[in-house]
């Protein structure tokens, strides 16, 4: 019981870097309205959804083996929902700085 309880203080204190991690734009200069590449790369994101990814899938994990009640299964696919936004982010940051036209211009 005391092991759950943690459980879900961690996630409740790792959600605002899980938002940050699916909030943050892949490339700054597009979110602003300019077509140019974004040299920086993808450790902005990255910076925020490693540990996003490892508290909530790890989290999602643990709480589907606890399925006694029904509050650690939802539990367990908010979780999962949470690790999809911020890896869908994460993937498009890592596509966008290992695209072609990054590789060239940004070396």
């Amino acid at each position: 019981m005391r092991g759950l309880l943690i459980l879900y203080l961690t996630l409740v204190a790792a959600l605002p870097v899980a938002i940050l991690a699916t909030v943050l734009p892949v490339n700054v200069y597009r979110a602003q309205g300019i077509e140019a590449l974004d040299c920086d790369g993808p450790i902005g994101v990255l910076f925020f959804a490693l540990p996003a990814l490892l508290v909530y899938g790890v989290g999602a994990i643990l709480l589907y083996r606890k399925r006694n009640r029904r509050l650690h299964l939802v539990a367990s696919l908010c979780c999962l929902l949470v690790f999809c936004f911020v890896g869908w982010n994460a993937v498009a940051a890592l596509r966008e700085s290992h695209g072609g036209a990054s590789i060239e211009a940004c070396a």
